[in-house]
């Protein structure tokens, strides 16, 4: 018996996962990784998105993003990807290549240790820049070349350091 591949379209085609409040990636295993969603993610995802599309103009903000990584398609939360870069996949049920931008809404369920893998994962695809945003709305930013967190984002300087919801 021969396993296939699944793709990511193939997994969004499946019937009963359409439904699960959760949002839900893969790995390179092709196992389904599943993480619930909460009223409070959805809502700063928003934030963040409308923040971005408004400081950041010249470009495409895509929430719930999912991106090929060498260890399965992962799904930043919210993402930023210049119109030139977005083009050619603008129809694509996943990204080849990551927006320059992946920012990721902390859950309960995360780890420091899984965002920094997931980080690497986004950064070997091709994003510039990955933020991490806690539940008290503090905004984390890291660039491509370095360990730790810079002040700002080299890419939005002038993106808040917390966000509020509306």
């Amino acid at each position: 018996m021969s396993t296939r591949t699944l793709s990511w379209a193939d997994v969004c085609a499946i019937p009963w996962l359409k439904d699960i409040p959760a949002k839900i990636e893969t790995n390179k295993h092709n196992k389904i990784i599943m993480s619930p969603a909460s009223n409070w993610h959805g809502g700063s995802q928003y934030v963040i998105g409308k923040a971005l599309d408004r400081l950041l103009p010249g470009g495409r903000v895509i929430m719930e993003c999912p991106i090929e990584t060498s260890d399965g398609t992962r799904v930043a939360d919210v993402a930023w990807m210049s119109k030139e870069r977005h083009q050619p996949y603008r129809r694509a049920f996943s990204l080849p290549i990551a927006p320059e931008i992946c920012v990721e809404v902390l859950s309960p369920s995360n780890n420091r240790q899984e965002m920094l893998e997931k980080m690497q994962l986004y950064y070997a695809a091709g994003a510039s820049e990955v933020w991490l945003c806690d539940e008290h709305g503090n905004m984390e930013f890291f660039v491509k070349s370095q360990l730790d967190s810079v002040p700002r984002s080299v890419m939005c300087p002038d993106f808040p350091l917390c966000i509020e919801e509306d």
